[in-house]
């Protein structure tokens, strides 16, 4: 790596903001001998033209011995990052490469074929005349022998000890604050009916939360697996549906392998924490550091991990296995005028289970007021959970403003979302995690409104050890990564701007409890952060130009001050979703995990 050319491999005609100091910054960083680099980056600094120009000092083939590792990886757990960069032309020198399941089979007949149930997947022996135009494996070999290759961090995971993605020289992870989590999502294995292709010839076993019970499940489930995956292979012509089955035995087998290697390793550093009922069995890691190490430290000589949210360098350092004296930290100025990305208190109550019902009718006002105040401009509400969005979005309905709110479920998240910004209506968009990933600039969305503090399920047996063990700054620091995150949705450049209005009074609590780990920047925000005048809840003036007739019924709800014009309540009101309610009373749905819509197979 020459870090002497990170200035001159910056990919813009010129500078923004703090961007070329932040770059001398990284150079020193790496000359000073550091391997790995932490770049805080505020949101909107433009963190992937930084990554292209560390990318950029990445050794070359021509500089190199046959045995030197040259070129660089950019990778990301976001899907949706990774559009962005395929969509920039300064980034054009990287060469996207995706999981099969992206990419279909260009075979007669075979067009609406995943290339992973293509006939080359399907039949022993398969010589397909056409693989050299294949749009995977083209992808694949142009990807593997260019200098700058870029993959979603699961696909570069799953690639670990490939003979085409070997070490390179340089490698930089995007949106890298979740690295841990997603180290131990990825490595998390889930045994169920809908997991297990052999779950009927196996008996379910008396696990009872017993790691020993579950390696001697393992070992009995890998020796089922490995049978039926051996029938299969003795077939000389499979389905696209016994293709799928064959890959997930298979799959499943290296898991499986795995966590047993791993419990049973005494030097490993792996806790690992079991969850099961009547039905399944999860097996889930605790700061997999030996997992990270093979998937991800040994890919590369030397690292740049961007994040606007990496809040504590010792405490990342620790949760991923890096020794925090070979780790610099680099802060990135925020560019973006304090007055531009303004904070507002407009607490109503406590947003946790106990306290909801109470509280989601204040919140709703509160919401309809932030409409008024903003009649002609988009904007999005984090809901947190489907349970506050169905329930928030019927009190919306009570207040008669629904002609201006737009709400989505875990299967049209991502259709309603763009349709939501297509729209040149002031749409309202009640969202269900998408505090992170979210480029609202400009008319796309000029207010947002935080619902609830985001903390972690600690039903979940991996935060409950953690919160035994006393890991409370872990806790409430991983909250806080999220509320940054949010914040940075509707302000995406300097001459950007977009108000944040928080209504949960947690919030609050936890920008007391986590203060120590805020970026400076943020610390001014929050310092910064006023009451605002908001208009009455009306109706009218809270829908503005929308299209569409108003209600005429007079709209009935619980006003701020706790009288009721109606006992009566909506079914969106009165029903539940199927969320999971933790001990702390917070609930959060399956289908909205922050990593529900951006997994990318392989």
């Amino acid at each position: 790596m020459n870090p002497e050319r990170i200035v001159g491999e910056f990919p813009a005609p010129e500078f923004r903001g703090a961007q070329q100091q932040a770059l001398r910054d990284v150079r020193d960083a790496f000359d000073a001998g550091n391997d790995v680099v932490l770049v805080r980056a505020p949101t909107g600094s433009g963190k992937s033209l930084i990554a292209r120009a560390i990318m950029g000092c990445a050794r070359r083939v021509e500089d190199a011995d046959p045995v030197d590792p040259t070129g660089a990886y950019y990778t990301t757990p976001q899907v949706s990052q990774l559009d962005d960069v395929a969509e920039d032309d300064l980034l054009d020198d990287l060469k996207l490469i995706r999981g099969k399941s992206n990419y279909t089979c260009i075979l007669p007949g075979e067009e609406d074929t995943p290339v992973d149930r293509a006939p080359c997947a399907r039949e022993r022996g398969y010589d397909c005349a056409v693989k050299h135009r294949c749009p995977y494996f083209s992808d694949r070999a142009i990807a593997s022998s260019r200098e700058y290759a870029a993959m979603t961090l699961a696909y570069f995971m799953r690639t670990a000890g490939s003979e085409v993605f070997r070490k390179r020289d340089v490698c930089v992870i995007d949106e890298a604050h979740g690295l841990a989590e997603w180290a131990e999502m990825y490595a998390t294995i889930d045994l169920n009916e809908h997991t297990v292709p052999v779950w009927t010839d196996v008996r379910m076993p008396d696990v009872d939360g017993d790691p020993d019970a579950a390696v001697n499940f393992a070992e009995h489930l890998v020796r089922t697996c490995e049978s039926a995956k051996d029938e299969l292979l003795g077939q000389d012509e499979l389905t696209p549906e016994e293709a799928g089955k064959r890959d997930r035995l298979q799959e499943l087998i290296s898991e499986l392998n795995w966590f047993v290697e791993d419990y049973k390793d005494p030097e490993s550093a792996t806790t690992w924490v079991v969850d099961a009922d009547e039905s399944a069995v999860t097996v889930k890691p605790m700061d997999p550091e030996r997992y990270l190490k093979h998937t991800v430290w040994d890919r590369a000589n030397r690292f740049a991990l961007l994040s606007a949210t990496i809040l504590n360098k010792e405490a990342f350092c620790r949760s991923v296995g890096l020794d925090p004296s070979n780790v610099a930290l680099v802060d990135v100025e925020h560019t973006f005028p304090l007055e531009n990305r303004p904070l507002y208190d407009v607490t109503q109550g406590k947003m946790t289970y106990e306290d909801r019902e109470q509280t989601l009718p204040k919140v709703a006002e509160t919401i309809v007021r932030v409409m008024a105040r903003h009649p002609d401009e988009k904007g999005i509400v984090h809901a947190h959970s489907y349970d506050i969005a169905e329930k928030l979005a019927g009190h919306l309905e009570e207040f008669g403003v629904g002609d201006r709110v737009r709400t989505h479920d875990s299967d049209t998240r991502d259709a309603e979302l763009e349709r939501w910004k297509a729209s040149d209506d002031p749409e309202v968009f009640v969202a269900v995690k998408m505090e992170e990933a979210l480029d609202l600039k400009y008319d796309l969305g000029r207010w947002q409104v935080l619902c609830k503090a985001p903390f972690l399920n600690t039903n979940d047996s991996r935060v409950a050890a953690r919160l035994a063990d006393g890991q409370w700054a872990w806790y409430y620091r991983t909250a806080l990564q999220t509320v940054i995150q949010g914040c940075g949705r509707v302000v995406r450049a300097p001459d950007d701007h977009g108000a944040t209005y928080v209504v949960d009074s947690s919030i609050l609590d936890l920008f007391d409890r986590a203060r120590t780990d805020m970026p400076p920047w943020f610390r001014d925000q929050v310092d910064a952060m006023t009451t605002p005048d908001l208009p009455e809840p009306d109706a009218t003036a809270a829908l503005g130009d929308i299209s569409g007739d108003v209600d005429q019924v007079e709209p009935t709800y619980t006003s701020s001050s706790g009288s009721s014009t109606s006992s009566s309540t909506t079914t969106s009101t009165q029903s539940s979703a199927s969320d999971d309610r933790n001990s702390s009373g917070d609930r959060t749905s399956r289908s909205g995990s922050p990593l529900a819509d951006v997994w990318d197979a392989e």
